[in-house]
């Protein structure tokens, strides 16, 4: 198991701020891209200028995770000329606690050495036998960091708590495949509702579809948008009038969830949706349910649909619905938009 895990690393960096201000890009192991080295800069809270200090975010971009961590240096240490410096790893897996305790462990190495041969060192043994061990630094073993507890480390819970009733807009677009931007400008808060929307849609458990801290930049909004479907979360207010980015907008300080004018006619609700809200409310406000277990009442209802929707395919030809043979079954007109939008979702219907 440690041994396919263990494949899913990619990287690790160092970015330092020393005594005269100044952040560099100071080493890596292999090579990163230019494009990607870009991006981790702009995402590391040292070139920032002296914005708020931010200990570990994560993101995605073209298929690659990242993960950073930062720490300011406390005096004395064999790095007399740094300030703070990151440890930034990248990987191709979601799975922000595992690589947070990996760097915790690299950067008290880093601390202690002062250069970055011992933190090579421990990356590789991590990267072959899946262990990294130290009696003054601590030890890492990969197959402590399960990925579905990674899927479930946030609370739905919190998120139906913040919208109730609403929570089915975002039901709704994650089951459609839909566009959705988050914006929160702290990014502790965007990090931390962002990565449960996908739980919504459990039977797909994709988290591909999650790209937590975005910034406006011609280069990462050209990568979001070769994705058809997203989870994305912006610091930046500007985005709400980026509506060539969203079909929903979530605008968490506010709690406020708007549907785009090109999306109203898919995302059109009726009783069947006022339905599955219910539910969703209802188990989520139960006290004596835990998270997953609210995540597990939504998923028997979604499975419960898509069964229907895979029968309705099986009496059609090729086992693709088609709009007319829909219309044949008389359901409510909302009930009939989202089937069909569905179908188009779960590659069932019939182009």
């Amino acid at each position: 198991m440690a041994a396919t895990e263990t494949q899913f690393m990619l990287s690790v960096g160092l970015i330092e701020k020393d005594v005269n201000g100044d952040t560099l890009w100071v080493w890596c192991f292999p090579s990163v891209g230019s494009d990607l080295r870009k991006v981790l800069l702009s995402k590391c809270c040292l070139t920032q200028d002296g914005r708020d200090f931010h200990t570990f975010v994560f993101g995605q971009f073209c298929r690659t995770w990242y993960y950073i961590t930062t720490v300011e240096v406390q005096e004395p240490t064999a790095l007399n000329k740094v300030t703070h410096f990151s440890i930034v790893v990248t990987a191709k897996d979601f799975n922000p606690e595992k690589y947070a305790a990996l760097s915790r462990i690299l950067c008290r190495m880093y601390i202690k050495y002062g250069s970055p041969v011992k933190m090579m060192e421990a990356y590789v043994t991590v990267l072959t036998k899946g262990i990294c061990q130290s009696d003054e630094n601590g030890s890492f073993l990969i197959k402590d960091y399960d990925v579905r507890n990674a899927y479930l480390a946030g609370s739905v819970k919190d998120v139906v708590s913040q919208f109730g009733m609403e929570t089915i807009i975002l039901y709704t677009a994650l089951m459609l495949k839909k566009r959705i931007v988050v914006h929160h400008p702290r990014i502790e808060a965007l990090l931390e509702f962002t990565r449960v929307l996908p739980t919504l849609t459990w039977h797909r458990k994709d988290w591909s579809i999650l790209h937590p801290y975005v910034h406006l930049t011609d280069t990462e909004v050209e990568d979001l948008k070769k994705c058809p479907g997203y989870v994305a979360g912006f610091v930046d207010p500007e985005v709400s009038n980026r509506s060539d980015l969203f079909d929903v907008y979530v605008n968490l300080p506010d709690g406020v969830i708007t549907v785009s004018q090109s999306a109203k006619e898919s995302m059109a609700m009726g009783k069947l949706h006022k339905d599955i809200g219910h539910l969703i409310v209802q188990s989520a406000e139960d006290a004596e349910r835990s998270d997953s277990q609210v995540i597990k009442d939504i998923s028997v209802k979604t499975k419960e649909i898509l069964a229907n929707l895979v029968a309705l395919a099986d009496k059609c030809e090729d086992c693709k619905i088609t709009l007319e043979g829909l219309k044949l079954h008389h359901f409510p007109p909302a009930t009939e938009n989202f089937l069909f939008h569905l179908a188009a979702a779960e590659q069932l219907l019939r182009i």
